[in-house]
């Protein structure tokens, strides 16, 4: 058996149930076209951002260098391998103390000569050449202030 749709509301009134019903389904429409009010999408990937070229690079050095001791490595114990492991057991080493403490004496030497040549060497200095030039400054100094009393104006007459 077939029925027929129902109704959302009663009908009173044919004109009435129409307005409804057309409100209705408006309502169901702007239900179903509704678009979310918070963005729930992924950020927008910029490409430059994760491609980071310094990164690459150091990345790309420290790579290279892990290449180049590995294959200073294996150069090494290929070398081994073929001469049968034999090691390289002197010491060349030698004792720097004892060069130190000769390069601490041979200083000595040097800074007593130096000092040697400092206390013996005649003075560059004339002290008595000094106070004679002193005497003078203070004897033009007495002059001047003998005439401390008598000040001129810019035409020459005196201010007294």
């Amino acid at each position: 058996m077939h029925r027929a749709p129902q109704m959302t509301l009663p009908r009173g009134s044919k004109y009435l149930q129409c307005t409804w019903e057309k409100a209705y389904q408006d309502h169901r429409k702007k239900v179903r076209d509704a678009q979310p009010l918070v963005d729930t999408r992924a950020p927008l990937c910029l490409r430059h951002l994760p491609l980071n070229i310094k990164k690459l690079k150091l990345e790309e050095e420290r790579l290279s260098v892990i290449d180049r001791d590995n294959y200073l490595l294996l150069e090494k114990v290929s070398c081994i391998m073929r001469t049968r492991g034999q090691t390289d057991n002197r010491n060349d080493y030698t004792h720097r103390r004892g060069n130190r403490e000769q390069e601490l004496h041979r200083l000595q030497r040097k800074n007593k000569i130096i000092l040697g040549r400092i206390t013996n060497s005649e003075p560059v200095y004339q002290a008595r050449k000094w106070q004679e030039d002193w005497a003078r400054t203070e004897k033009d100094q007495d002059t001047l202030m003998k005439y401390h009393g008598r000040q001129q104006t810019c035409k020459g007459k005196s201010r007294n």
